[in-house]
């Protein structure tokens, strides 16, 4: 019973972990990365689909990413996806692949950047709480049935706020982790 407490309490804080990774990844840093485009759908035949799966994606240099639709037809349509996205890049399209140079970043954008990875770590780890809190009840719920003695939830409690802890810790990580990638 506290075993499978403890499993729920670490699957919910990965899964936190795993959100503010992939939010975290899209945040633009000073060289070009293919995660930019992550997000940017297309409208492919009716369908809304992922850059990425309907064409090659590369950044042959820290300064440019370049994009080759598997279907040559799909140009146009990607060109106005990635225009009206608010990655802040020009698309260049020269009838075959299309070319994104990434612009360097100024110190004020670098700031506003790392705002907002404070932000996003921020919320992750008032979710990491939220999960501590709800796990906490379920414990003193337990113990309120007499299905675990004071000692027991005294001591499970403890494990979960050193689990909190841990977890706190790899998005202070991540966090820093960004920033200097942001730095750069």
């Amino acid at each position: 019973m506290i075993n499978e407490v403890f499993i729920e309490a670490k699957e919910r804080m990965n899964k936190v972990i795993l959100h503010c990774s992939n939010e975290i990844s899209v945040i633009r840093t000073g060289r070009a990365s293919t995660s930019l485009l992550d997000s940017i759908k297309i409208d492919y035949y009716g369908t809304m689909s992922p850059l990425n799966n309907i064409s090659n994606i590369t950044s042959p240099s820290p300064d440019s990413i370049i994009i080759q639709p598997f279907d040559p037809a799909s140009l146009e349509s990607i060109e106005k996806a990635i225009t009206s996205s608010n990655i802040g890049m020009t698309p260049n399209n020269d009838g075959n692949l299309i070319r994104l140079n990434v612009p360097p970043l100024t110190e004020e954008r670098r700031n506003e950047l790392i705002k907002v990875v404070h932000g996003y770590v921020e919320d992750a780890k008032i979710s990491i709480r939220n999960v501590r809190r709800d796990i906490n009840d379920k414990l003193k719920h337990f113990e309120k049935e007499k299905d675990l003695s004071e000692d027991n939830l005294k001591r499970a409690l403890d494990n979960i706020q050193e689990l909190t802890d841990e977890y706190i810790d790899k998005l202070e990580k991540i966090q820093s982790a960004k920033e200097k990638d942001i730095k750069l």
